[in-house]
């Protein structure tokens, strides 16, 4: 079987295996651009039934199967478009994971409060826009990706890896999928942990860029020192 699609089953099942997902709100894809495919999970399939067999293969240039099998995820098309315009990308998660949806659908980005935020996003995670009606009736999900390529005009999608799509959820990305998920996580708590935290002192003060920017840098800057380092 293509290596590939083992790669993106367990990842999903990671996903599953985090709470992050119910019934079959999510899917999780990675890219391979070397041979310009992408695996994803299958359009509508239970996580409690996959099989890696039933990951499915699209061609990234034209999102057309690649083999005969089962339908591709829904959102592939916002899987591709973003691949497309991040060559950085690896992988692309998506879920409804309640916190994170909850921002989505409040319509707000979530601020960086503290430092367990900044360890993984640098900045507030932003919130994409709204599909206008047109946008939404025609390709609507690679409207979505087009929606969130244009909140990341002036971001790097690498040091801020998730999106909040407006009134529906959460995307997030890395340098392959299990990483996708990874951020995913993060992504769920963080936005949990602001929940609280504004729940408690709803004036509650972004982070101070300073403190911010150490925690990022430390774990993801050209100097970076957090965990084991290559000597």
């Amino acid at each position: 079987m293509f290596p590939l699609k083992e790669i993106v089953y367990e990842a999903n099942m990671e996903l599953y295996r985090r709470g992050l997902v119910v019934l079959t709100w999510g899917n999780v894809s990675q890219v391979d651009r070397e041979r310009g495919i992408v695996a994803i999970k299958p359009s509508g399939v239970p996580y409690e039934s996959m099989t890696p067999e039933q990951i499915v293969l699209i061609d990234l240039a034209s999102g057309r199967p690649v083999e005969d099998g089962l339908n591709p995820s829904s959102d592939a098309p916002t899987h591709l478009a973003l691949y497309r315009a991040f060559p950085q990308l690896g992988g692309v998660t998506h879920t409804h994971s309640t916190c994170a949806t909850a921002w989505a659908q409040a319509g707000r980005e979530i601020p960086c409060l503290g430092t367990t935020h900044a360890d993984s996003f640098r900045g507030a995670v932003p919130l994409a826009r709204f599909l206008t009606p047109e946008e939404t009736e025609d390709a609507y999900e690679a409207n979505t990706g087009k929606v969130i390529v244009e909140a990341f005009a002036q971001r790097d999608p690498m040091h801020t890896p998730a999106v909040l799509t407006r009134g529906h959820g959460p995307f997030t990305w890395g340098k392959d999928a299990m990483d996708s998920v990874r951020n995913a996580v993060v992504l769920e708590e963080v936005a949990r942990m602001a929940m609280m935290t504004l729940a408690i002192n709803p004036g509650a003060a972004a982070l101070p860029d300073h403190i911010a920017d150490k925690h990022f840098m430390r774990k993801h800057g050209p100097h970076a020192y957090y965990g084991q380092q290559p000597r």
